[in-house]
């Protein structure tokens, strides 16, 4: 009996560090560094996992929207990939710094000049991209993933609200609301506002005493450590109060 609940607890404690230590998303990705608001720019980073054991990810092509083209697409060198941007003719000019743009980048393309991703790692591949549509409150980047055995795999499904995420989804970027200025910082009057309130701010807390530095660290560390403790001490009790009604 002592021996089964000590198995089932160790299951159990298993299945949990399991679920917790799992990843949450093991396909082509994009995501923000920082904001990307309506109306400005922003570097973003996609993230490829490699998801085969038996081979590397050598080539990497995120297409860009047609629908909300980008006049502005750089990507940043990546050691040990070449990179490739790919453009294209717009049916409508889109306006940039008081400029028209008749074409628009469609494709960027990543290829590995070495061994790739290997199995059980990624890569991040930073874009800066700009001007952002200002009528949508997200992107769409449909991508394809080519393995050393030449297998390939769309990234393309686009995910529906109200439904369950596809097999296969494309990288979606979604968009903050506009900023002051477009660029993702307030105007003069407003950071001179902010100045001033953080001037007061620094004056008001200069009348209490303030906390050391690490104190929230410290505070959290001991209640983790506490928290063990505890935990350990109900184990010991439940295996000594099984041992008692065993003996009994």
């Amino acid at each position: 009996m002592k021996a089964s609940r000590i198995a089932a607890v160790g299951a159990l404690v298993g299945s949990a560090v399991f679920l917790l230590s799992g990843p949450a998303f093991a396909h082509v990705s994009v995501a923000a560094e920082g904001t990307a608001a309506k109306g400005g720019y922003a570097t973003v980073n996609f993230k490829v996992p490699n998801e085969r054991d038996d081979a590397t990810t050598t080539k990497v092509e995120v297409n860009f929207p047609t629908d909300h083209p980008l006049a502005s697409a750089q990507p940043e060198a990546v050691p040990g990939w070449k990179i490739q941007v790919t453009k294209a003719k717009l049916d409508k000019p889109l306006e940039l710094h008081g400029e028209q743009i008749d074409e628009a980048v469609s494709k960027i393309t990543w290829t590995a000049t070495g061994d790739g991703i290997a199995a059980g790692f990624f890569q991040k591949f930073p874009v800066s991209i700009g001007q952002l549509p200002e009528n949508t409150d997200e992107l769409v980047f449909k991508a394809l993933q080519t393995y050393s055995n030449k297998e390939v795999v769309r990234w393309i499904e686009v995910p529906q609200d109200g439904q369950e995420e596809p097999e296969n989804p494309a990288p979606v970027l979604a968009l903050s609301a506009a900023s002051d200025d477009h660029h993702g910082a307030s105007g003069a009057s407003n950071a001179s506002d902010e100045s001033k309130d953080a001037d007061d701010a620094e004056a008001a807390s200069n009348k209490t005493t303030a906390a050391p530095a690490g104190s929230s660290d410290t505070t959290a560390r001991v209640l983790g450590v506490v928290g063990i403790v505890v935990g350990a001490a109900g184990v010991a009790y439940g295996v000594l109060a099984g041992r008692r009604r065993t003996n009994a």
